[in-house]
């Protein structure tokens, strides 16, 4: 794919389209960098999409980073080629020098829109002899290059949209394909790109669709074979709208540092896109890659539910932590989390140990959407030792001590075979060796001896998570306070 600026959503999913397309028909994924407008280059933004195509797990064969024998992969640096590309649709008289100026051009689409007519270049310079042109070159006057746009078109075949045909000679004025800063435009850029770089296939966004013809006329007058093209419909809001980039809502980088896994967005855009045999939330890369079929994408618009994405993301971490490899990944990236929020804290260095980590991973799998969920006030528990005093408990129940001793039996006995559910039977046993606790008083006063708060998990959950020896230690450690 051509992208330009940092990789949000859209860009996203265009890359994925065209990685998975070439993974299934054993091709290469070329990454091109668009900055022939240099008033909208992004300084950072290439590096920037490469790092997240990387982090997105579809990194390119070939790139601006990777190198490869098509390069250069950046268009700024490939000017000498749209120079000759220009010279040689000049020579053929394909194309022309236009010496317009912008006020003139700046009057023609104001008189166009006072009359509701789009506005278009009116093909002036079309015109001019090659005395004129000569004359105008020797004062010289700034000149854009324009291709000519012929009528007659044949129709083209898109991958998506079917049989196509849009007559832009019509429509249009002859578009600029060479600035006078000698940069090209994206019409004559991406034609000698693709053609250079030995392209067949190009999947790219819908809006595109109708300068499709343009460009084939430009194929036709270089006397080259076109790529085959397919049109990928628009992502959209949930509600139709257009996906909003005002507050970075839809850039990777947001969903990167927000702690979201690459897959769960790589399966949330295919998802409610198409082009996949089965729709179901979980599915892999590789499960993308052998599901998908580029006639099965529809063209009506992909709209997104970003609403969805905790419990993609739920799915998807459920899997990672399942998978032992996987896991140990993730131990690192909680334990570096728990220093981060809980650093400045009595963190012991016990609760940092990796088998205790991988523990409280594996007992909360499927309750957590995110890896930092674990890291928030409900679970600070699992991080730092409450300090709760012995009188603070006994405004709760009086048979503190009684209580206390039981729990230590329970956790002594039990402690081979924690289950939430055994646990919930044996305290509610507990309970009825109480004179007068009302069961939810007991479950209230062990909470906060465990956690310090009033709400959270069950207490049963609290007990497992933790494990015995830890349970026994907070409880000893609060009747002694």
């Amino acid at each position: 794919p051509t992208i330009a600026g940092f990789l949000h959503l859209g860009g996203l999913r265009t890359a994925l389209y065209n990685y998975i397309f070439a993974k299934k028909h054993h091709g290469t994924f070329i990454l091109r960098v668009e900055d022939t407008d240099q008033n909208r280059v992004v300084p950072g933004a290439a590096e920037g999409i490469e790092d997240m195509l990387d982090w997105a797990g579809i990194a390119p064969d070939e790139s601006p980073g990777r190198g490869g024998s098509a390069g250069p992969y950046v268009q700024s640096q490939r000017l000498e080629l749209y120079g000759r590309a220009s010279a040689a649709l000049l020579a053929s008289g394909a194309a022309y020098r236009c010496f317009c100026s912008p006020q003139r051009l700046e009057l023609l689409r104001r008189d166009a829109l006072r009359r509701q007519h789009t506005p278009r270049y009116d093909n002036r310079c079309r015109h001019l002899t090659p005395t004129e042109v000569a004359q105008k070159l020797s004062q010289g006057l700034d000149c854009v290059i324009r291709f000519r746009l012929e009528k007659g078109l044949e129709p083209f075949r898109d991958l998506v949209y079917g049989w196509n045909k849009h007559e832009v000679a019509e429509v249009e004025g002859d578009p600029v394909i060479l600035k006078s800063d000698g940069f090209p435009t994206y019409h004559l850029a991406n034609v000698v790109d693709d053609h250079y770089m030995g392209i067949t296939h190009v999947l790219r966004g819908t809006e595109w669709l109708a300068s499709t013809s343009k460009h084939l006329l430009l194929y036709k007058a270089f006397g080259w074979e076109p790529p085959q093209f397919g049109h990928l419909p628009l992502l959209l809001n949930k509600d139709g709208g257009k996906l909003s980039k005002r507050q970075g809502d839809i850039f990777l980088e947001r969903f990167a540092r927000d702690g979201f896994l690459p897959e769960a967005l790589l399966d949330i855009v295919t998802n409610c896109g198409s082009g996949f045999t089965e729709k179901q939330m979980g599915r892999t890369l590789e499960e993308l890659i052998s599901q998908f079929d580029v006639g099965r994408i529809t063209t009506h618009s992909a709209l997104l539910d970003l609403e969805a994405l905790p419990e993609f993301n739920r799915v998807h971490l459920t899997r990672h932590i399942e998978n032992q490899g996987l896991r140990q990944k993730l131990v690192r990236e909680l334990q570096g989390l728990v220093e981060l929020v809980y650093g400045d804290q009595e963190v012991d260095p016990d609760v940092l140990e990796n088998e205790y980590v991988e523990r409280v991973l594996l007992l909360r799998k499927g309750h957590i959407s995110l890896l930092k969920n674990l890291v928030s006030s409900d679970y600070s528990y699992l991080w730092v030792r409450p300090s709760v005093s012995r009188q603070q408990l006994q405004t709760i129940s009086a048979e503190v001590d009684e209580i206390g001793k039981l729990v230590l039996g329970l956790m002594t006995r039990q402690a081979a075979a924690l289950t939430v559910e055994e646990l919930n039977k044996g305290l509610r046993s507990l309970q009825k060796q109480t004179r007068e606790t009302k069961y939810s008083s007991m479950m209230q006063l062990l909470r906060l001896a465990l956690s310090g708060r009033q709400h959270g998990p069950s207490v049963a959950e609290m007990m497992v998570t933790l494990g015995a020896e830890e349970v026994c230690g907070r409880i000893h450690r609060a009747l002694s306070s």
